[in-house]
């Protein structure tokens, strides 16, 4: 999914992505949260997620805007 990802950046405006491992997480709320979710794509962590499995193209393309 990080590799499609990066393909979408739009040139001259490039964004940041932080991958978190939820199994080296100390952070065990998060294996409960996401465990068969993964990956999973945020585009805020304060909003809905964005897709996961798969990269939803058109999702990410909204968020973009």
């Amino acid at each position: 999914m990080l590799d499609a990802l990066l393909l979408l950046q739009p040139l001259g405006k490039p964004f940041t992505v932080d991958v978190i491992d939820i199994d080296a997480s100390p952070d065990a709320s998060l294996l409960a949260r996401f465990d068969e979710l993964v990956p999973v794509l945020f585009g805020d962590l304060a909003q809905p997620e964005l897709c996961h499995y798969f990269l939803d193209e058109a999702a990410v393309r909204r968020c973009l805007m």
